[in-house]
């Protein structure tokens, strides 16, 4: 049998001990389904395979704190000093993070929003290189010359990026000099010529050749086509070449910085 005492505490506190494990119970499976819902969100959405078992274990795991300070609250134990101490040791250890967690807010915002992806080419904080893997703190380019570059994720996420593989197409431009004197017309022609039989040279936009500045040592002519994004640097270095063979062959001149020096012999 149970004492008078025994009774009074199971009366007093027997509703509160149930209705938390209800909540418990009931809650649990709410968190499940929340974080199997926002599963499918981030399926549907593209989200990151590296990121989403991240994010779902700390939604799953911030939902539950809220669940058990909920519980503890319904058990009648004061939270909010509690809480005061979780905040303030929340706020000294984001100060003494706050480099890391940058970096790792820089890196879930690349992962969601995608400004590039492994394989593309970019340029960013001074280097620029072939994305090898983004993870979640920083970015691992390699260089043109098989250098590994390790960008954290906090400045690049907040910098300015150029992203060279997204567009199906670029431009190449070059500024070529003649000489003074030398016949515009005929360098233009020789120039349109060697363009138009490279195959790798679109079509559309057209082929642009204009005379771009009177410098003091040449004449500049600025040339502008438009390739396939994959085609850029070989057309780039094999028009250089040839064009510098035809200018030679054609008696274009092309002129290099000089100085005329005059001496004056004082008697």
């Amino acid at each position: 049998m149970l004492s008078d005492l025994a009774w009074s505490y199971l009366l007093e506190y027997g509703p509160s001990v149930l209705g938390a494990l209800a909540t418990l119970v009931i809650g649990l499976w709410v968190i499940k389904w929340v974080v199997k819902l926002i599963n499918r969100g981030m399926t549907r959405g593209e989200v990151d395979e590296s990121l989403k078992p991240f994010l779902l274990s700390l939604i799953g795991a911030l939902l539950k704190v809220m669940l058990a300070i909920s519980i503890m609250s319904m058990l009648g134990i004061a939270m909010t000093s509690f809480i005061a101490i979780l905040g303030a040791a929340g706020l000294a250890v984001g100060m003494a993070l706050s480099g890391t967690l940058q970096n790792f807010a820089g890196g879930v915002m690349i992962l969601l929003f995608k400004p590039f992806k492994a394989g593309d080419y970019i340029e960013a904080q001074g280097y620029d290189g072939v994305v090898k893997e983004i993870q979640i703190f920083v970015t691992i380019l390699t260089s043109v010359d098989n250098k590994t570059i390790i960008l954290p994720n906090g400045s690049l996420s907040n910098g300015a990026m150029i992203n060279y593989s997204t567009q199906a197409t670029r431009r190449v431009d070059w500024v070529f000099g003649i000489g003074y004197g030398d016949d515009l017309k005929k360098a233009k022609s020789i120039l349109k010529n060697l363009l138009e039989a490279d195959s790798r040279i679109l079509k559309d936009p057209e082929i642009f050749i204009g005379l771009g500045e009177m410098a003091d040592s040449s004449i500049n002519l600025t040339v502008r086509v438009w390739v396939n994004a994959t085609d850029y640097w070989g057309v780039f270095f094999d028009t250089n070449e040839k064009v510098y063979d035809e200018f030679n062959a054609g008696g274009i001149n092309i002129p290099y910085p000089q100085m005329d020096v005059h001496v004056h012999n004082a008697q």
